[in-house]
């Protein structure tokens, strides 16, 4: 194994910093809000079929 560097680093620290940044970006303003958005439509959705196909609640 000794042909195998020791170096896993490939990029600068700058680039780095830039491509986390636009993880987050992506992450927190663009992919959290899409996902979150579809869970309560979905869950909505779930809850209008189902009182579609038995009826509202009774208590």
């Amino acid at each position: 194994m000794a042909g195998i560097s020791q170096n896993t680093q490939t990029t600068t620290p700058e680039v780095s910093k830039g491509r986390e940044r636009t993880a987050f970006f992506l992450l927190a303003v663009v992919l959290a809000p899409v996902l979150m958005t579809a869970a309560v439509a979905g869950y909505g959705f779930l809850i209008w079929m189902s009182q579609i196909l038995l009826g509202p609640p009774s208590f």
